[in-house]
């Protein structure tokens, strides 16, 4: 009988987004302070968003956008959630690839 009034709240909690809407804004902070540009700089030139914008780029899916913010994250052992790699590829995105969202 304990477990039918806890029934309501658990479906509730189902119901409820996993994780809120990833944000552009908070993704360009976030890069900031991870220092991905100069980091990128350093293969890429100085000009500002010069390794995103290069003809022979890597990333061309928003798929692959994702894995490589993961690679990023994991290979740097910046301890960036799930939610932040969302943030900084909603970013990315939307100031420099430009894949349409699925």
């Amino acid at each position: 009988m304990h477990a039918f009034r806890l029934l309501p709240a658990l479906l509730v909690a189902m119901a409820l987004p996993a994780q809120a809407a990833a944000d552009p804004e908070e993704g360009r902070r976030l890069a900031e302070k991870a220092k991905c540009e100069a980091c990128h700089a350093k293969k890429a030139g100085p000009e500002p968003g010069a390794i995103y914008l290069r003809k022979d780029r890597r990333v061309n899916s928003l798929a692959r956008l994702k894995t490589q913010v993961g690679f990023c994250n994991t290979e740097l052992n910046l301890s960036l959630f799930p939610e932040d790699e969302e943030h900084i590829v909603a970013y990315l995105n939307r100031d420099y690839y430009k894949f349409p969202a699925k």
